[in-house]
């Protein structure tokens, strides 16, 4: 098998800006088959001589590689932990993020081309969050890298890097987990199935094969809003929007149900599902909620402390206090059954779950002391 990885970053000048990876064939968990995987990246800093300053940072569910600025100025999703001077600092470490496979920023997903040269479409196989360290370790071996000076991430991000800290023991020496538990809960899995419906019941979905004609970006803008609402909590959307109509519109003054206005909530609400549908495939929504629903890093390893037993990371765990989606009792059972005394940070923000995007500066002083001092 053939790997092939663009050449590393020369003095900066490439940071930020997106590369690509052939990893070769990649036999499936649940028994599929991807025969030529390409992975999409990005970095920032210079791996060092020994590869020892390598840093992993994985994005969450509809996130993209660009965690940082570089090469443009496009503002990146985690500005306030990564680049020169900062935590993770780029002067001192060598910072990569990959696309996951089933994405569409790059990686190989439903979108691309398969050997027939058609979008796999409807024939894209499932994924897991471990065929994903699996193909993400090729990526690594491709550049030179045996182990990881820490691996971290959000949300989805999170659940990833605690795969790797499971699958691949040796080659994860710190390990930050935030905002997400050991598993996917059966409530999780169900907020994840009324999306992926939202989308599957769109008329333009055709069973996935879509690409040609009109997209089912109705169904994947409802599948937005859907999750959008388990990102905030009730206190921030009560505090934003209260019971407020949308500026001139009149939701309690409509002859016919089908022209009363919206309240403000509700515009917010497709606004947030307009601007996904601006930037994300449809099957990779479908295709990455998939691999999140997969989540349980007890699954066939035993119980969850057994499952844990293996790892020789540093850990790190974080949780948003007002989180709905993942609640910090997830965070506490993983810490609780990791080896070791491990305590939970706690990012204190009303917004929810999204609160370890945009307030992740909180655990700034925390990570450092922890993994990059």
């Amino acid at each position: 098998m053939t790997i092939t990885a663009t050449a590393l970053p020369k003095s900066g000048e490439e940071d930020g800006t997106v590369k690509y990876a052939g990893i070769g064939p990649l036999e499936l968990e649940a028994g599929g088959f991807l025969p030529d995987v390409v992975l999409a990246y990005e970095t920032w800093g210079q791996l060092n001589a020994d590869a020892s300053n390598a840093v992993l940072i994985q994005h969450a569910l509809t996130g993209s590689t660009h965690v940082a600025r570089g090469a443009t100025d496009e503002e990146g999703w985690w500005e306030q932990l990564v680049g020169p001077g900062a935590t993770i600092d780029t002067n001192r470490f060598f910072v990569i993020s990959i696309n996951i496979v089933g994405g569409c920023y790059g990686s190989t997903g439903p979108s691309s081309q398969a050997p027939d040269g058609r979008p796999w479409g409807s024939r894209f196989p499932l994924v897991t969050l471990r065929d994903s360290t699996e193909a993400e370790s090729r990526l690594a071996d491709a550049l030179g890298i045996d182990a990881w000076h820490a691996v971290l991430g959000g949300s989805m991000g999170g659940a990833r890097a605690l795969e790797w800290a499971v699958t691949f023991p040796n080659r994860v020496k710190r390990c930050a987990v935030i905002s997400v538990g050991a598993y996917s809960t059966a409530e999780q899995i169900a907020f994840a199935q009324a999306q992926t419906l939202a989308i599957r019941q769109d008329p333009n979905f055709n069973n996935g094969d879509y690409y040609g004609g009109s997209a089912p970006e109705h169904g994947l803008a409802l599948a937005r809003r859907i999750a959008h609402i388990t990102y905030r909590s009730a206190l921030e959307l009560d505090f934003r929007f209260g019971r407020q109509a949308q500026h001139q519109e009149t939701p309690l003054a409509a002859a016919v149900l089908g022209e009363r206005g919206r309240y403000q909530v509700e515009s917010y609400l497709d606004h947030q599902g307009t601007k996904l549908v601006r930037r994300f495939d449809a099957n990779s929504y479908i295709a990455i909620t998939e691999a999140l629903m997969s989540h349980d890093i007890a699954r066939g390893r035993g119980s969850l402390e057994q499952a844990l037993s293996g790892t020789t990371a540093e850990f790190f765990v974080a949780a948003v206090d007002s989180d709905r989606l993942y609640f910090p009792t997830q965070s506490r059972e993983l810490a609780a059954a990791l080896p070791g005394e491990v305590p939970v940070h706690v990012i204190e923000a009303p917004i929810g779950h999204d609160g370890f995007l945009t307030e992740i500066g909180q655990l700034s002083a925390q990570l450092r002391e922890a993994f990059f001092a």
